[in-house]
């Protein structure tokens, strides 16, 4: 599929009925069938959610709230982790899971109306965790927006993960954000090599692109940083210290790193993509994935499945720790974001009269 990540569509594990029709099949080949097209548009249907902030008390993430503002992700990106949950919602987590997408239009009011609870106590919004509050649908809606807009207006602290450049269309927000010490922004920077981005997350910015959103953002005083997630073995675990050294020179001062993770249908997902773009390394890539996870594809235990154990997993620390030390990211301890500066305007105007 042109500009798509995979072309496979697997079975919804939560339906009973399946279909053994693959991109492969005769009849998926004839090249006059409109119907059978080589990519597909973007389908977008709006849901209009009951709650906007999801709570979670894994021990290996350092946020306890996130907002995604769209389900499913235009982006593409064959190793992304959140491709399973779209099971949940009826619909496939392979090409399903980049073409049709779920809205939120009615986010920026709930959270206005979570915000507003008496008991609401603030503490740091991860914005775009599952999907990318970035992803191209995102210029028509503006969802991501109005939610940044009415954190500001609140003075809540949030930090963004993204890879999508629209996220310097709202530097106005974010530098005022960032003034208030409200904010922080980490770019997923997963590889240099424009060909291997092309197949790896085939709408994402390019590597450049996003070295460009780290000057801006640190040049308008907002606090960024890089994560290299995933590190995929003999894909892209290479570029580790040109990544660190290059967004070093961009302006981020922090940085990190995920493993590859391989949770239900991505692991066939992430094999067909494998034998597709590299399959002299196919074999290789999944043994090193498997000494990673004792013997497994995935494993879901706290402390294990960011960054998988044994000594492969060790050598990355150390290359990842050794270069982090010798071009100046993370050398001191983050700032915390603040929470002493949230207010509820409404509350605060309904006071004077």
């Amino acid at each position: 599929m042109k500009t798509r990540g995979t072309a496979l569509n697997p079975h919804n594990r939560f339906q009973p009925l399946a279909s053994d029709r693959t991109r492969d099949d005769d009849w998926y080949r004839d090249p006059e069938d409109d119907l059978n097209p080589d990519s597909l548009a973007t389908e977008v249907r709006d849901e209009q959610v009951r709650t906007i902030i999801s709570r979670n008390q894994s021990p290996d993430i350092p946020f306890d709230r996130s907002i995604n503002p769209y389900r499913g992700c235009e982006h593409a990106c064959i190793y992304c982790f959140a491709r399973p949950t779209h099971a949940y919602w009826d619909m496939s987590p392979g090409l399903d899971f980049e073409t049709r997408l779920i809205a939120k239009p009615n986010a920026a009011r709930q959270l206005r109306r979570e915000l507003d609870k008496p008991g609401y106590t603030p503490s740091p919004i991860a914005l775009g965790i599952n999907t990318d509050a970035y992803q191209p649908v995102e210029r028509e809606r503006r969802i991501t927006r109005e939610l940044l807009e009415v954190l500001l207006e609140y003075r809540h602290p949030v930090s963004i993960i993204t890879k999508g450049a629209l996220i310097l269309r709202d530097l106005d927000l974010l530098t005022e954000l960032a003034r208030l010490g409200l904010c922080s922004v980490r770019v997923s920077l997963t590889t240099l090599d424009n060909q291997l981005k092309r197949v790896m997350e085939p709408r994402t910015a390019a590597p450049a692109t996003r070295l460009k959103m780290l000057r801006e953002l640190s040049a308008v005083g907002v606090p960024t940083g890089i994560i290299m997630g995933p590190v995929i073995p003999f894909i892209n675990d290479h570029e580790l210290e040109h990544i660190l050294a290059s967004a070093a020179d961009a302006g981020a001062t922090r940085a990190s790193w995920v493993m590859l993770r391989l949770p239900l249908e991505l692991d066939g997902l992430f094999q067909d993509w494998l034998q597709r773009h590299f399959p002299q390394r196919a074999e290789h890539v999944m043994n090193r994935i498997r000494d990673l996870r004792e013997g497994k594809v995935y494993q879901s235990e706290f402390g294990k499945r960011m960054t998988g154990t044994g000594p492969y997993a060790d050598l990355i620390r150390q290359r990842f720790n050794r270069q982090a030390r010798a071009v100046g990211l993370n050398r001191e301890a983050e700032p915390a974001l603040r929470t002493d500066r949230f207010r509820r305007p409404s509350g605060e105007q309904m006071g004077l009269f």
